[in-house]
This record gives C-alpha cells, sequence and structure tokens, in this order.
C-alpha cells in the first residue's frame, strides 16, 4: 500500500485546525521554495550584503511558526504572507543598521524584471519600504501586487490566487505599480 504525502495546502488547513504536527510537517515541504526565492531576492542586493539566504528563511520562518492564528487557506496565501515577512526582515535590518544615513552605505534592490546582464541598478530598501507604504494608502492592491511579486517572488498566476483577482488584473496593477514606484523612487527626494 502506496503511502501519500500530504500536500501544502493540506497540511496548512491542519495547521489552521491547531495540528502543530502539521506545522512543523509543512516546513520541510516549503523550506526549498522559501530558501530559492530568498536568494533571488538576495542576488539584487549589492554584493557586501550581511545577510544571507538562509538567515533571511531561518528568520521567516520563526516569524511563520508564531501566525498561530493565521487563516490558511492556500500554498499561494502562505507564500504571500511570507514574502510579507521577509519584507519586513529586510526593512528591519537595514533600519537596525542605519546604513542609509549614517555610514552612507545604501541596501540596493533592481524594481527591473527585464535587466539580464550586467549589475542591475539598486534601489534602496528603506525608500522602497517607504514608496510601497505611501502607494497602499491611496492603491492598497497594487502594493500589495508589489509586495507579492517583488519580496516574495510570487508568479503573476500565484499573485493572482492570492488576491482573488485575475491574471490580467494581476499584471495590468503590476505594470501600473512598477512604473509609479520607478518614477518615485526615481524622483527627487524629500528630507
Amino acid at each position: 500500500m502506496m503511502v501519500v504525502a500530504p500536500d501544502a495546502t493540506t497540511l496548512l488547513h491542519a495547521w489552521r485546525a491547531g495540528d502543530a504536527a502539521a506545522r512543523d510537517r509543512l516546513m520541510p515541504l516549503v523550506y526549498h521554495e522559501l530558501h530559492r526565492r530568498a536568494a533571488a531576492y538576495l542576488r539584487r542586493e549589492r554584493r557586501d550584503h550581511t545577510l544571507q539566504p538562509t538567515a533571511l528563511v531561518h528568520e521567516a520562518y520563526l516569524r511563520l511558526v508564531k501566525q498561530d492564528r493565521a487563516a490558511w487557506q492556500n500554498r499561494a496565501q502562505f507564500f504571500g504572507v511570507a514574502s510579507e515577512i521577509m519584507r519586513r526582515i529586510l526593512v528591519d535590518h537595514a533600519r537596525g543598521g542605519r546604513m542609509a544615513k549614517r555610514s552612507g552605505r545604501w541596501l540596493k534592490v533592481t524594481l527591473d524584471e527585464r535587466i539580464a546582464e550586467g549589475r542591475p541598478p539598486d534601489i534602496d530598501v528603506l525608500a522602497l519600504d517607504e514608496a510601497l507604504t505611501r502607494l497602499s494608502e491611496f492603491d492598497p492592491r497594487k502594493s500589495r501586487i508589489a509586495e507579492l511579486r517583488f519580496f516574495g517572488g510570487l508568479s503573476l498566476e500565484e499573485t493572482g490566487h492570492v488576491l482573488g483577482i485575475s491574471v490580467a488584473t494581476v499584471e495590468r496593477d503590476w505594470q501600473v505599480a512598477r512604473a509609479w514606484l520607478h518614477a518615485t523612487l526615481k524622483g527627487p527626494r524629500t528630507p
């Protein structure tokens, strides 16, 4: 008799129902994907960044397991929450070092997915966080799409699934959000 291992969604539902063992069985299933996303994100960072993908995933895991009251629905929603947590960790890391204003060393990332050659242009992660917060004040959906795509590395399909909207809507909103963020981050900085 073949035993079929439960999938991530089944384990998330069991975790939501209070099964801590399901939570513990879930992490090996999603760890590789979380690590891949963290590594992809951190590749866009400056070369001397001190946070490593494994450390980012482990810190995210520690925060995820504290989500006892989360209404887990599916794998895509889980990765959406994980992306939000990773964003917070990276922003906290940047703020903790106060690198941006005190040492002149910036924590930078790229927004342009089309860059395939060479080192991509960089953006200050604190400025990006501030811009996403500003965007969320007048268009929360576009801000959330940018967060899921950029910090979480979710595909258009996964993002649509998390937000309950069509892929076409995600794609349109993602294009507008990227353009708005690019213009905002490129524009003059206010003190």
